[in-house]
């Protein structure tokens, strides 16, 4: 595979292994990137399973499709274990890189939860190996004997991460099921009131507790620590406001969901996801940092 996604192939032999990897690339990609919640790392790493795939004896493999999901996994486990070191010395809060994705996404109401922002910060509190199980079994509805395969675990082992995996993230993802109307409603009140400096209109729609994360990556200027409170939070987004006079903001599918895409001078500058639990913004998610918002650029196609 090439720099561009491309493959090369020279043979019958590497068409047969092309057809194949093409066929599952958007699944995998998938897969790799609710392990990472980085498009560049899910990227290498399908660049990896690509030179894996190529080396294989196809002769001897029974079901294409999981063992490209087996070879991901184990190399976004690696790869997860050796950027965990990286965040840990991360400049601000570290969030996952925001994807321009397609209407279907969003059709799949369950593929959209997955990928959301809320729900992949959810997954960074999870060990790897409870990150991979879970993805596999939750998201990807794999059986504990093929996820076993994958994790290098006993299926019994598996069952009992799957528990565990399971109920953390019960306990930390979004209180309920938010339709699309909903959180459109919230992000609609949210725009109006950050364009128009007005502080009241961002607490009647943000929650008590909320959480603004900002990622600037110690490129970009963002909050450094997380601020909580819907006082702090609604009044820092409007001294961004008062402060900046070139700023515009628009509608985006992001990860699946309604967002908004900060302008300034008509350049790239921010995306702002939403976390919304009963109606109210319980979580702003601002990224900034520019090597996390190439793929806003185009759609990514996501699949389970």
């Amino acid at each position: 595979m090439d720099a561009e996604g491309g493959i090369m192939s020279a043979d019958g032999r590497g068409d047969r292994a092309v057809d194949a990897f093409v066929t599952h690339r958007n699944l995998l990609f998938t897969v790799a990137y609710e392990m990472l919640g980085s498009a560049a790392d899910a990227e290498d790493v399908l660049q990896e399973t690509w030179l894996r795939w190529a080396d294989a004896d196809l002769t001897a493999v029974r079901d294409q499709r999981a063992y490209l999901v087996r070879i991901t996994t184990r190399l976004s486990l690696n790869r997860l274990r050796a950027v965990g070191r990286r965040r840990e010395s991360y400049v601000g809060s570290w969030l996952p890189e925001p994807l321009l994705t397609a209407p279907d996404v969003a059709e799949d109401v369950e593929l959209a939860e997955s990928v959301s922002m809320a729900m992949l910060l959810v997954l960074e509190t999870l060990a790897p190996t409870e990150r991979a199980v879970f993805v596999l079994r939750e998201v990807f509805d794999l059986g504990y004997d093929e996820i076993a395969e994958a994790v290098d675990k006993s299926p019994a082992a598996v069952r009992q991460i799957a528990h565990r995996a399971r109920a953390h993230v019960a306990a930390r993802r979004p209180r309920g099921m938010v339709s699309p109307a909903e959180t459109r409603r919230a992000l609609t009140a949210f725009r109006l009131a950050v364009e128009t400096g007005d502080v009241q209109g961002l607490l009647d729609v943000l929650a008590p507790d909320v959480v603004l994360l900002g990622d600037g990556g110690g490129i970009k200027q963002a909050v450094l620590r997380p601020v909580a409170g819907a006082d702090k939070v609604a009044r820092l987004l409007c001294s961004t406001h008062a402060r900046v006079a070139t700023m515009s903001l628009h509608y985006a599918q992001v990860n699946g969901h309604p967002a908004l895409v900060l302008r300034l001078d008509g350049e790239l500058d921010t995306v702002l996801a939403l976390r919304v639990d009963g109606g109210l913004i319980s979580g702003v998610y601002a990224v900034r940092n520019p090597e996390k918002l190439s793929h806003m650029r185009s759609e990514t196609a996501l699949r389970r």
